[in-house]
């Protein structure tokens, strides 16, 4: 394709909202698109500005401190109509860590004050306090028959209120809040998620299911070219291998420690 972008990618907030190198995702996008003969680009929406939601057709916010997802509160909530009905009109978006919290309905920080949220996701997240350990490490998670990979750190536990789906099942790591094995969201098209990475280079078939999913609600049929995706591959299989392996060794040291009583 040629001339006027097929594929917009709006990211929200890229300099507030870019830890572990979030703007990755964009980039991923991009690369993918291009690399079939689609065009795209990447638009920036910071605070203040406008959302052309009609010229959009993926929306990324990556994750951010405390301090961070405060500067944009106030911004993103106004905004959170648009974005719900982003979401019930079949938009795509991803949201990671600070800004998955962001798009759940609240979350109440490390000093205990509350930011609300805007929405998306049916969830609310708590941080527990500075005297309880961070979710730190390497995590991988059963996604529809596959695997996804990432690394998580985060103080807030999020937790999915009855009917809200799950992206993935954790397998090695925390995920959602390390106890009841969720990882990240689902509503319609739009998917929360703790893995930084960032998340979409590592997880190739994440980002082509973001991009099909795009190309359908401009009314294709959302069909994508194979990729080489040697590279890609082998950093999934390399991410997977030491989250499934620090697993392992964390279970060993409990299980050492139990004994030594």
């Amino acid at each position: 394709m040629s001339g006027e972008a097929a594929i917009v990618v709006d990211v929200l907030y890229p300099d507030l909202l870019n830890l572990y190198g979030d703007r990755g995702n964009a980039r991923a996008l991009v690369r993918r698109c291009e690399a079939r003969g689609i065009d795209a680009a990447v638009r920036r929406v910071d605070i203040g500005d406008e959302w052309d939601d009609a010229g959009c057709d993926i929306v990324l916010v990556g994750g951010g401190q405390d301090r961070e997802q405060r500067r944009v509160e106030a911004d993103l909530l106004r905004r959170g109509g648009q974005l719900r009905d982003w979401r019930d009109s079949g938009g795509v978006a991803l949201a990671v860590c600070g800004g998955y919290q962001l798009f759940g309905r609240s979350y109440r920080g490390i000093d205990g004050e509350i930011m609300e949220g805007v929405g998306v996701f049916d969830m609310v997240t708590v941080h527990p306090g500075p005297s309880v350990s961070r979710c730190v490490g390497n995590v991988a998670a059963l996604w529809e028959g596959e695997t996804l990979v990432g690394f998580e750190n985060h103080g807030g536990r999020s937790y999915l209120n009855a009917g809200q789906a799950a992206l993935a099942e954790v397998v090695a790591g925390f995920g959602n809040n390390g106890g009841d094995g969720s990882e990240g969201a689902r509503v319609g098209n739009c998917f929360g998620t703790y893995l930084h990475g960032a998340v979409l280079p590592n997880n190739p078939r994440l980002a082509d299911r973001l991009i099909s999913l795009a190309l359908e609600r401009r009314g294709g049929d959302g069909a994508l070219a194979p990729l080489d995706d040697e590279a890609e591959s082998r950093a999934h299989a390399e991410a997977l291998h030491t989250a499934l392996h620090r697993s392992e060794q964390g279970r060993l040291r409990s299980a050492l420690q139990a004994l030594r009583g």
